[in-house]
């Protein structure tokens, strides 16, 4: 698999502001770094401490008063309850969050958000998850492990590749958040995202084809996957936030489509349909078919 490039700095800054702000080096009401003070300590530019300042608020950790900068955020901790309090599960904490992300985008995640919903303070969410980046990990990872993968699967090599790939396609269907959660070039190293392309490599088992070469086409397959389930998913969340349904946007676009296909300079589009060029699941089973077909001349060959 690619080699996982190196974290940005962002991330490692927020991490240690993060770590001091759980084990209480900085409470709630004190100052933390400035955007300038992040930038000099640790040798970033100011941009990257602008993330650096975004991403712990968007965990709700810090915000900003009038008067005194920006400094830990007095809802962050934990208020004490007399008696024993419930721990918080892992397994719960992931399925609340892809609940969220399944009803309202990935956007909606966050470690505030996520608090509220269980009934929690942020802080207790870092026993499970140190950001908001590992959240979304653990998130796929328990959204891979939802189908089991069949052993041995059906029989050859094609019957097994139209399988996985369906089956990621299904997930893409169920969370419409994955494929932006998921890369191809710097792959997730959890166990359930690695099932499925080592399954995928093992499908190639016998065909006499070099790793690299069955390395390649796990990617292919798996980019394939994501390419027409962003697309779907970019459509969805479209019509969700504009209220305007895809039919309801071509009918918006029906004047100026009818002018272009009846000037004449387009007369093989103006043979589609609307509902060819929308079929995100018609769109995926003909570049699956294609590219299996063209796999197959390689392996003949």
């Amino acid at each position: 698999m690619p080699t996982q490039r190196p974290e940005p700095p962002y991330r490692h800054i927020a991490a240690e502001i993060r770590a001091r702000i759980v084990d209480g080096r900085l409470r709630p009401g004190e100052r933390v770094p400035s955007i300038r003070e992040i930038a000099r300590r640790w040798g970033v530019a100011v941009a990257t401490a602008t993330r650096v300042m975004a991403t712990l608020r968007d965990e709700g950790l810090v915000e900003t008063k009038v008067g005194a900068g920006t400094v830990v955020s007095g809802r962050t901790g934990l208020k004490r309850q007399p008696g024993p309090r419930q721990a918080l599960d892992g397994k719960q904490t992931l399925r609340a969050a892809i609940a969220i992300a399944d009803a309202e985008g990935l956007d909606a995640v966050s470690m505030r958000r996520l608090a509220a919903e269980l009934g929690v303070g942020p802080m207790s969410l870092y026993r499970h998850v140190s950001s908001k980046d590992e959240l979304v990990t653990q998130m796929t990872d328990e959204v891979f492990g939802e189908q089991e993968l069949p052993d041995p699967g059906p029989d050859g090599w094609r019957a097994k590749l139209e399988l996985i790939s369906r089956l990621q396609w299904e997930l893409c269907r169920r969370h419409l958040w994955l494929p932006r959660a998921v890369s191809f070039t710097r792959p997730l190293l959890v166990p359930n995202v690695m099932a499925y392309t080592e399954w995928t490599l093992r499908a190639l088992d016998g065909l006499g084809l070099p790793m690299t070469i069955r390395i390649r086409e796990a990617l292919t397959l798996h980019a394939l996957v994501l390419t027409v389930a962003l697309s779907m998913a970019e459509e969805i969340e479209a019509e969700q936030e504009t209220g305007v349904t895809l039919d309801r946007w071509w009918l918006t676009q029906r004047k100026r489509a009818d002018d272009l296909l009846r000037s004449g300079r387009f007369p093989l589009l103006a043979t589609l349909a609307d509902d060819e060029v929308a079929d995100a699941d018609g769109l995926f089973e003909y570049g699956l078919a294609r590219h299996l077909d063209g796999f197959a001349t390689l392996i003949d060959r």
